[in-house]
């Protein structure tokens, strides 16, 4: 679905990542952990197109068919259009719009737009009794789901999220969990996972990558014994 060879990104003539190898599978959930500081936004405004690569580092993206596709030089809007939504830190949404408008923003021209808000209003239940509410007026929560339920009406096949539980209370927290590993399991979906919450990241992936300055620490499987080799990676 996505592999990153040797990508190298930053800021101007700044790195801020080094040559970082990454794979995410089809269907497949995976996090990316650190403190802050250690390049983990940096490389998914990378991976979207929101910054440019540099040197000879690669971005490929595979079509519904398999078939991979260098998207490196590519703008962000033609990333989008082949496949990838991006839901940066912060809740983001429109503020003085309601909720059902945030959601119609995305889903007007799309033949299947109706069905598709309904669909996310089924996987975010609470949004139904707030759609008449300006999203500037939603808890973090809230908004947070609202603003993934928003790109999941595009049709994703890879859903890059940064920091989906920051400041969020814990029972949305173990919803928007539940929600990502039901979306992976039922198929047609990826996701890429920036989370300093390690509990939740190691809970809703199936791997994971640790980046401390800009480059991986460590990498494997979840399950057993991954919190641990996590925890010494980060060195906390």
């Amino acid at each position: 679905m996505l592999r990153l060879r040797e990508l190298t990104c930053g800021y101007g003539r700044s790195a801020v990542v080094h040559g970082i190898d990454l794979d995410v599978g089809v269907d497949e959930v995976v996090a990316v952990m650190g403190h802050n500081g250690a390049g983990k936004t940096t490389l998914l405004r990378a991976v979207v197109g929101l910054i440019p690569a540099m040197g000879r580092g690669t971005i490929e993206f595979a079509d519904a068919a398999g078939n991979w596709t260098d998207v490196t030089g590519r703008p962000a809007n033609r990333r989008v259009r082949s496949g990838m939504a991006y839901v940066p830190q912060g809740q983001q949404c429109f503020a003085h719009l309601t909720c059902a408008e945030n959601l119609r923003l995305v889903a007007d021209g799309r033949k299947r737009g109706k069905a598709l808000i309904d669909e996310q209003l089924d996987l975010f239940p609470a949004l139904r009794g707030l759609l008449t509410r300006q999203a500037g007026l939603l808890s973090g929560g809230q908004r947070q789901q609202l603003a993934i339920a928003r790109a999941l009406i595009g049709e994703p096949r890879l859903l890059i999220l940064d920091e989906p539980t920051e400041g969020i209370q814990p029972t949305v927290v173990a919803e928007i969990e539940s929600t990502i590993v039901a979306l992976a399991a039922r198929g047609g979906l990826s996701v890429l996972l920036v989370e300093q919450h390690l509990g939740f990241a190691l809970q809703a992936a199936s791997r994971y990558y640790v980046l401390r300055s800009g480059r991986i620490a460590s990498e494997g499987e979840t399950g057993t014994g991954a919190e641990a080799r996590v925890r010494e990676a980060m060195a906390i």
